[in-house]
Protein backbone atom coordinates (compact mmCIF):
# COMPACT_ATOMS: atom_id res chain seq x y z
CA UNK A 1 0.00 0.00 0.00
CA UNK A 2 0.98 3.19 -1.12
CA UNK A 3 1.63 6.68 1.14
CA UNK A 4 -0.59 9.05 -0.08
CA UNK A 5 0.48 11.93 2.81
CA UNK A 6 2.82 13.70 0.91
CA UNK A 7 0.35 14.08 -2.24
CA UNK A 8 -2.25 15.52 0.19
CA UNK A 9 -0.07 17.85 2.10
CA UNK A 10 1.45 19.48 -1.01
CA UNK A 11 -2.00 19.94 -2.65
CA UNK A 12 -3.51 21.54 0.53
CA UNK A 13 0.00 23.53 1.86
CA UNK A 14 -0.59 25.31 -1.40
CA UNK A 15 -4.36 26.38 -1.14
CA UNK A 16 -4.07 27.67 2.53
CA UNK A 17 -3.38 29.94 4.61
CA UNK A 18 -1.28 28.56 7.50
CA UNK A 19 0.50 25.81 6.04
CA UNK A 20 2.48 25.23 9.22
CA UNK A 21 -0.69 23.89 11.22
CA UNK A 22 -1.77 20.97 8.45
CA UNK A 23 -1.53 17.61 9.70
CA UNK A 24 -2.09 14.68 7.44
CA UNK A 25 -2.21 11.15 8.67
CA UNK A 26 -3.24 7.99 7.11
CA UNK A 27 -5.63 5.49 8.54
CA UNK A 28 -5.23 1.71 7.09
CA UNK A 29 -8.11 -0.46 6.76
CA UNK A 30 -8.79 -3.63 5.24
CA UNK A 31 -10.01 -2.62 1.96
CA UNK A 32 -9.80 1.13 1.81
CA UNK A 33 -7.17 3.52 3.33
CA UNK A 34 -8.64 6.75 4.95
CA UNK A 35 -5.80 10.01 4.36
CA UNK A 36 -7.22 12.51 7.05
CA UNK A 37 -6.60 15.89 7.25
CA UNK A 38 -6.58 18.22 10.08
CA UNK A 39 -5.99 22.40 9.73
CA UNK A 40 -6.85 26.03 10.90
CA UNK A 41 -11.13 26.86 11.68
CA UNK A 42 -10.18 29.55 8.82
CA UNK A 43 -8.59 27.11 6.26
CA UNK A 44 -11.41 24.35 6.03
CA UNK A 45 -13.42 27.09 4.09
CA UNK A 46 -10.99 27.43 1.62
CA UNK A 47 -9.89 23.63 1.43
CA UNK A 48 -13.48 23.25 0.68
CA UNK A 49 -14.23 25.49 -1.77
CA UNK A 50 -17.74 27.09 -3.05
CA UNK A 51 -19.78 23.74 -3.12
CA UNK A 52 -17.16 21.46 -2.51
CA UNK A 53 -15.48 21.75 -5.63
CA UNK A 54 -11.85 22.20 -4.27
CA UNK A 55 -12.30 18.87 -2.28
CA UNK A 56 -13.79 17.33 -4.66
CA UNK A 57 -10.73 18.27 -7.18
CA UNK A 58 -8.30 16.52 -4.42
CA UNK A 59 -10.16 13.57 -4.14
CA UNK A 60 -10.12 13.01 -7.48
CA UNK A 61 -6.21 13.81 -7.81
CA UNK A 62 -6.00 11.32 -5.49
CA UNK A 63 -8.07 8.47 -6.37
CA UNK A 64 -6.53 8.88 -9.85
CA UNK A 65 -3.16 8.07 -8.66
CA UNK A 66 -4.37 5.26 -6.24
CA UNK A 67 -6.33 3.80 -9.03
CA UNK A 68 -2.43 3.22 -10.73
CA UNK A 69 -1.85 1.25 -7.85
CA UNK A 70 -4.96 -0.40 -7.56
CA UNK A 71 -5.29 0.90 -4.04
CA UNK A 72 -8.85 2.43 -2.54
CA UNK A 73 -8.17 6.10 -0.90
CA UNK A 74 -10.90 8.38 0.86
CA UNK A 75 -9.89 11.91 1.92
CA UNK A 76 -11.26 13.71 5.16
CA UNK A 77 -11.74 16.84 6.83
CA UNK A 78 -11.08 16.20 10.62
Amino acid sequence: MYDYTDLVGYIIKSIVAKPDEVKVTMVEGERTNRVEVSLANEDVGKVIGRGGRNIDAIRAVVRAAALKNHDRVMVEIV
